[in-house]
């Protein structure tokens, strides 16, 4: 059996096939691509995004996942945008505050923690060192990459009627991403387009050749600071001190008979296995796929799931999350009994608006039963970047809550609670199902559909990750364009409020790997980005 491997680039589902094929693991292979991901699809994600992982290692007893979510700097205060408060993005994503100084610019980033993720698996489980991981993004930075037709369309994404600042004006923050990203007319760039980096490809090969540490302590992280200090920024050196890699078991959970394992605090898997502990208590035989039946239980189920997280799920570190009680069966039961009552439930948010999905995503599973699923991320981009880095800082900060005393609120050193959930769906002491997804808080909706699609209604995997979605995160039902207008008009008449989307492929980006009874392999990946799998 070749090992598979899927992720949202092209570019990196191929470095991580041939990472198999050099005779890497399925983490080898994971890391290489995630590290091309931080070249080829740079405002999704970056040496400076952060992310999680989670890793099963059958041949040596190992499965566990690593945290390594990005943090507040350390001289965050936890009022210090509470006047300036507009409003908060009806999916929960992100609050704007006045002149968007928490999601443009210095005072936007968090920590960068990235690059100890990946540097931290792969020693923990790889077999490659950090130089060989690196060699392919090394590579596209310095010879280029093209533009392809999803990072074009994010590009040009305009939330500036809704409180958010345009993507354009976020690459033309800076004179580096100016050059980078956009014609010598003072067009952006467009598919077809090459861009090449030469300042990434310089500070990638002084990690090969040094390690991680010139990044967090050494050269690169003076140069990082001391840009910091200039422009009004708050993280310092001892902010970069402090980044860790935190490896934990799994959260797990069981749906129609399978075990489910995901991704704990300050992770979003307690929802998900919330999510499918709750669809477990209806029975879908003989339900029509995206019915009005159907969407109505999805919806239903996803909003008291969303004023759990809501409520409840903040960093470990600085709330007291009760896990034991959301992961319960007794809660589960009190969702679906509410929802039998005909009880329609509303989601609090402090005002309309719309999330930016950028994340991606990485599965892989090798030919020896080794899987990974990665899902990493810049938040939002933030505009900033150092001179001379190529690198392009997230936007954490926009993700916290301005109002103190919420488990989402402001605070030092602190981890907002991240929709990133990558999953595993085991079948006796194999996986059935490696599945991940960028998206936001998108990401819930799509992973409880994906799941269900494969094992409520036998959807081989492809269909599964590009079936029509819906998103729930709000009082609102939105629908992708693909779903029927019957089921529109049947929604409304039970009282819904129902948002049609204009794309066809909407609601963040399954990708994902499929075990058969047979022990066959099979992926996909969403045709909402530009992704594909490979073999290796």
């Amino acid at each position: 059996m070749s090992g598979i491997v899927v992720a949202a680039q092209p570019e990196a589902a191929e470095a991580g096939a041939d990472a198999l094929r050099r005779g890497g693991n399925a983490v080898d292979a994971a890391i290489t691509a995630a590290f091309v991901q931080c070249v080829v699809d740079p405002q999704m994600t970056g040496l400076t995004g952060y992310g999680s992982m989670q890793v099963f290692l059958p041949g040596r007893g190992v499965h566990e996942v690593a945290d390594f979510f990005a943090r507040s700097p350390a001289a965050t205060r936890p009022d210090m945008w509470q006047d300036s408060l507009i409003g908060e993005a009806r999916d929960g994503f992100s609050f704007a505050v006045k002149g968007a100084v928490n999601e443009m610019g210095y005072l936007a980033a968090g920590t960068p923690t990235n690059l100890a993720g990946f540097a931290s698996a792969l020693e923990r489980h790889g077999t490659m060192d950090l130089a060989q991981a690196l060699e392919p993004a090394i590579a596209y930075a310095r010879d280029g990459f093209t533009v392809r037709p999803y990072m074009s369309h994010f590009w040009n994404l305009d939330d500036r009627t809704l409180g958010r600042c345009a993507i354009r004006d976020l690459l033309a923050f800076s004179a580096t991403g100016r050059a980078l990203y956009f014609r010598a007319d003072g067009a952006l760039k467009r598919p077809g387009d090459r861009i090449a980096n030469p300042a990434l490809a310089r500070t990638l090969e002084r990690i090969a050749k040094a390690g991680p540490g010139i990044f967090y302590s050494g050269e690169i992280a003076e140069e990082m600071i001391g840009d910091f200090a200039a422009n009004g920024g708050l993280m310092t050196m001892a902010d970069l001190a402090a980044i860790s890699v935190d490896w934990t078991a799994p959260v797990w959970g069981r749906f129609r008979g399978l075990d489910v394992a995901s991704q704990p605090p300050s992770g979003g898997g307690i929802s998900l296995i919330q999510a499918l502990q709750v669809l477990d208590r209806f029975d879908l035989m003989g339900t029509e796929h995206n019915s009005p039946r159907h969407v109505a239980l999805l919806a239903e189920i996803l909003k008291r799931v969303t004023t759990d997280k809501d409520a409840h799920i903040g960093d470990p570190r600085f709330s007291d999350v009760p896990q034991d009680w959301l992961l319960s069966q007794d809660r589960a039961e009190e969702h679906a009994a509410d929802i039998r009552s005909g009880r329609i439930a509303h989601v609090e948010r402090l005002q309309a608006g719309k999330e930016s999905p950028n994340t991606t995503q990485v599965c892989v599973v090798d030919s020896v039963g080794n899987a990974v699923t990665l899902t990493h991320t810049l938040g939002t981009p933030s505009g900033a970047m150092t001179p001379g880095l190529g690198v392009m800082y997230s936007c954490l900060m926009s993700a916290f809550d301005p109002r103190p005393g919420r488990p989402g609120s402001l605070g030092p050193g602190k981890c907002r609670p991240s929709s990133q959930m990558p999953t595993m769906v085991f079948q006796g002491d194999k996986p059935r199902i490696v599945i991940g997804a960028p998206g936001g808080t998108a990401i819930l909706p799509a992973m409880m559909q994906g799941i269900s699609n494969i094992v409520d209604f036998g959807m081989p995997v492809l269909d599964a990750v590009a079936a029509p979605r819906i998103c729930v995160t709000s009082d609102i039902i939105d629908i992708s364009n693909r779903v029927s207008r019957a089921t529109e008009s049947g929604l409304k008449a039970q009282g819904y409020t129902v948002a049609r989307s204009t794309m066809s492929y909407a609601f963040a980006a399954l990708h994902a790997v499929h075990r058969d009874a047979g022990g066959h392999l099979s992926a996909a990946a969403d045709p909402q980005r530009d992704g594909t799998w490979m073999r290796g």
